[in-house]
């Protein structure tokens, strides 16, 4: 049996476990185990709504903003608050700016490293790689000449900082396919994004306080009032965003994207796909979001959400029984027994929607615009495909590149959306509209928030007595995406991608690694491969700190 464990698999938050069988050189089999227990909904227990709100956002330091919203937007249902046109106006700038800062820090820093090598970059041509990104169309902001330079002190004293860690020797150095200038052109653009995102925080930690963890968002609208200033400092940001966003995601993906056309062929997953909806018009309807709300069988087929359709089985979870618990009835009762693919082996729950695995990604958020015609995602997806040679061809979105690469179509129309939101907002206050919270008139009911965090469809729901949270529970994107086998024995939307995947390299099984990350998933990943032909065994360990 070879097995191969990679202990955490890095650029991803938080602790997963992938355990693949690969049989003539194709995973044939999965596991994925998440493991760590969170049980946030038991912190929240006889708070406030209001309390709930902000912590929640400890979940996650990466997208707190969609949590606090889905918080209070379950809470605005439980006290039947409909939230003022500006308070509409401010959270949806505040969590554009999250989602741009997510999308930005995912596609160049997380994923990125999957396609691109810095260190091949150093036999690059600064003049063709110059010539390359006019010809490619995309962004010239960087110093080519200086960057090599810089990556060659890098690579000339054995400290490869940001770059080290990787597998870009995958496949006997075959699994990276960039050309030298490419190769320089996109780590350039790796480092631009950094401070892209900071950018995009700055947007949220001038609306909500700071920065992660926002502080004015909060059940019954916002506490931030805008002032002149800082509507200019807004309006300055996003103007910025959107321009590098415009110059340089969309033209990288297409550039990339040829040399790894294989990334189309797998990674999948179970074909059906959920999406809640996010960023509000004025009606407020979960179909007629910014980016709207739908459910997609196998053969794309476009129905309303039922939140009657979700539920939660934990008999392969570290949780007490083995039931269905019915949405918004759930469980939070952990009891941790072995790790055992056979049986219990995650802290992952297994949602369902109509006792189906669903795959709740960005993708899943762009399908459904597409089925909805949007028309800025319908003119783009189609643009993409006929680009990439595929003429009207959803299936090619619907794999491990095409998860990753159409991801920027969404990206493009946030910024572009964030520029309407803000010329909004100073049309509202020149209006004399100073209207920015609303207060509950009851403080018992029950209500869930459907939203979206920019890894997919995100689910809190609570129930409140006399102003106290009697009841809470939340299904993440991650939970939808990392879920175990079902009681059906379907398995969970990466473990199902990662079945069919090539393995070309036993020890750095590269085409595997691209399948995980394609997903956003918010952990950290160890994975874990067998292949029962032989009895050989491979063990690296690549966390920061040399342990497991």
């Amino acid at each position: 049996m070879t097995r191969s464990v990679i202990d955490p698999v890095t650029r991803i938050e938080g602790h997963l476990r992938v355990e693949m069988e690969v049989e003539n050189g194709k995973v044939s089999d999965a596991w994925v185990s998440g493991g760590c227990f969170r049980g946030i909904e038991l912190v929240v227990e006889n708070r406030t709504p209001e309390d709930a709100a902000q912590i929640v956002q400890r979940i996650c330091g990466v997208c707190p903003v969609s949590h606090a919203h889905a918080s209070s937007i379950a809470a605005e249902k439980a006290y039947g608050i409909t939230i003022s046109n500006n308070a509409r106006i401010i959270r949806n700038i505040l969590e554009g700016a999250q989602f741009l800062h997510s999308h930005i820090l995912w596609f160049y820093n997380l994923a990125g490293l999957d396609y691109v090598n810095p260190l091949n970059a150093l036999k690059a041509d600064p003049a063709d790689a110059m010539d390359l990104a006019r010809a490619a169309g995309t962004s010239m902001n960087s110093d080519f000449v200086a960057l090599k330079e810089h990556l060659s002190q890098f690579a000339e004293n054995g400290q490869l900082s940001i770059f080290s860690g990787n597998w870009f020797d995958a496949e006997d150095g075959t699994g990276f396919k960039l050309p030298p200038e490419l190769d320089l052109i996109c780590t350039a653009h790796y480092l631009e994004a950094l401070g892209m995102q900071a950018k995009a925080s700055q947007i949220s930690a001038l609306l909500g306080g700071k920065m992660p963890h926002v502080m004015t968002l909060r059940p019954g609208g916002t506490a931030f009032v805008p002032t002149d200033q800082k509507l200019d400092d807004l309006k300055l940001l996003v103007d910025e965003l959107y321009n590098w966003i415009e110059a340089t995601m969309i033209p990288d993906v297409l550039a990339i994207a040829p040399y790894y056309a294989d990334a189309f062929e797998y990674g999948k997953g179970p074909g059906r796909y959920i999406a809640w909806g996010v960023f509000e018009r004025e009606d407020f309807k979960m179909s007629n979001r910014y980016l709207p709300s739908g459910v997609l069988d196998e053969n794309l087929n476009l129905s309303e959400p039922d939140e009657k359709a979700i539920a939660e089985w934990v008999g392969r979870s570290w949780y007490k029984g083995s039931e269905t618990y019915q949405a918004p009835n759930f469980t939070t009762e952990p009891e941790y027994t072995d790790y055992n693919v056979n049986d219990r082996y995650t802290w992952v729950k297994c949602p369902s929607y109509n006792g189906n695995s669903m795959e709740a990604t960005s993708l899943s958020r762009i399908l459904a615009a597409y089925k909805r015609n949007v028309p800025f995602i319908k003119e783009h997806v189609d643009a993409f495909l006929k680009a990439l040679g595929h003429e009207g061809d959803l299936s090619v979105a619907q794999s491990t590149l095409g998860r990753t690469a159409i991801r920027q179509i969404e990206t493009l129309y946030i910024a572009t959306c964030m520029k309407e939101w803000v010329d909004e907002l100073i049309e509202a206050v020149k209006s004399g509209d100073s209207e920015y919270f609303r207060a509950p008139e009851t403080t018992t009911g029950e209500g869930s928030g459907f939203w979206e965090a920019p890894r997919g469809a995100l689910y809190h729901s609570e129930s409140v007595k006399d102003g106290k949270i009697q009841g809470y529970q939340i299904i993440i994107p991650s939970t939808w995406n990392l879920a175990p086998k079902n009681e059906k024995g379907q398995h969970g939307p990466l473990e199902e991608a990662l079945i069919g995947v090539p393995v070309g390299d036993i020890e750095k099984p590269i085409n595997a690694l691209r399948t995980v990350h394609s997903f956003d998933p918010c952990t950290a990943c160890s994975v874990h491969i067998s292949e029962p032909a032989t009895g050989k065994r491979f063990e690296t360990v690549t966390s920061p700190w040399g342990v497991k």
